[in-house]
């Protein structure tokens, strides 16, 4: 089957799919509390007739499927609606992509490059010291909580030794400062999060790569090719590397679909001013609809990727056929 075939026929499937999740999203967080309750809770001023003119306002006194119906029929026409608190929510999401992307990309680069000869070297090495070492490590550094890590790498390095900023985005710089100024600032202020996200990546990728290898190198073509007098090197990179490089793929394809969502946890603890940051604030203050724009960008990112990742495996696998 051709890969236009097969693209086109996995979109088909992929339609129901989005809408599934879209319409569970959006009943599970209309169930979740009353928006209007919460915003107006403390103010004395306001009664309860008020409260219901606005939920009419807003559109929330409708059943739940007039209110997805609409919601959908406004997102055909690229309207994500309006926040209750912070205006247009087209503008507010596109303020944050830049510094979530920022974030996700640098820490997953920083992780894989890292991780993959680590994740080598330890398979060649399988139960040496150095083997068990990693492999202890890894396990360890998956049950770190990320918060945690973030928390330390504040105190220890913002704190104690005021290597780095503990927060935000950039400093407060005078408008006269060179680009470059601010660009470092910036650079500056994202060492901090970005490597506590790749360290917070690293250890489940170096298990990854450990065991696909592991499981590459028992193969007989690996055997044959080695009794053929190719170098070790050859091997390993070339032929090895490549068919070991499936589960990986599938792995940075998941993280791909999620690459929007953020990092909730890193942001939230650095004040970095990302979509993950602001999904967990949205969440607290039941803003409808940024949560469920997040939500559409999530599960179209993750359908996607899941695509490519399918198309990628054929191209990597000669053996893979798309079907």
């Amino acid at each position: 089957m051709s890969v236009l075939k097969y693209v086109l026929r996995r979109s088909l499937y992929l339609i129901p799919v989005f809408f599934g999740i879209t319409l569970l999203v959006f009943t599970i967080e209309r169930l979740a509390g009353d928006p209007v309750q919460l915003y107006t809770a403390l103010n004395p001023h306001i009664n309860e007739a008020q409260r219901q003119a606005l939920r009419q306002y807003l559109g929330l006194d409708q059943p739940i499927q007039n209110q997805y119906f609409t919601w959908l029929s406004e997102l055909f026409t690229l309207n994500l609606g309006y926040s209750y608190s912070s205006g247009l929510v087209s503008t507010l999401i596109a303020q944050k992509v830049w510094a979530t992307l920022e974030l996700q990309l640098i820490g997953l680069a920083l992780s894989l490059l890292i991780a993959i000869p680590i994740g080598i070297l330890s398979a060649r090495k399988r139960y040496s010291l150095l083997d068990v070492t990693i492999t202890n490590s890894s396990l360890v550094g998956t049950s770190i909580p990320v918060f945690f890590l973030g928390v330390a790498f504040i105190l220890i390095f913002g704190y104690y030794l005021h290597w780095f900023p503990s927060g935000g985005f950039q400093s407060t710089l005078p408008s006269q400062y060179p680009y470059g100024s601010v660009v470092l600032d910036q650079l500056w202020h994202l060492t901090l999060p970005s490597a506590v996200y790749a360290l917070a990546l690293l250890a489940p990728v170096v298990l990854l790569v450990r065991s696909s290898m592991l499981e590459v190198l028992r193969q007989d073509f690996i055997l044959a090719a080695r009794a053929s007098g190719l170098n070790e090197r050859t091997v390993i990179y070339k032929h090895a590397l490549r068919n070991a490089l499936i589960p990986i793929v599938t792995y940075v394809g998941l993280y791909f679909g999620g690459l929007l969502a953020g990092a909730p946890v890193t942001e939230t603890v650095f004040n970095w001013p990302g979509i993950g940051a602001q999904f967990v604030v949205s969440t607290t203050q039941l803003d409808f609809p940024v949560i469920q724009a997040i939500v559409v960008l999530i599960t179209l990112m993750t359908l996607i990727a899941n695509l490519i990742t399918d198309v990628t495996y054929a191209y990597i696998d000669p053996r893979i056929r798309l079907e």
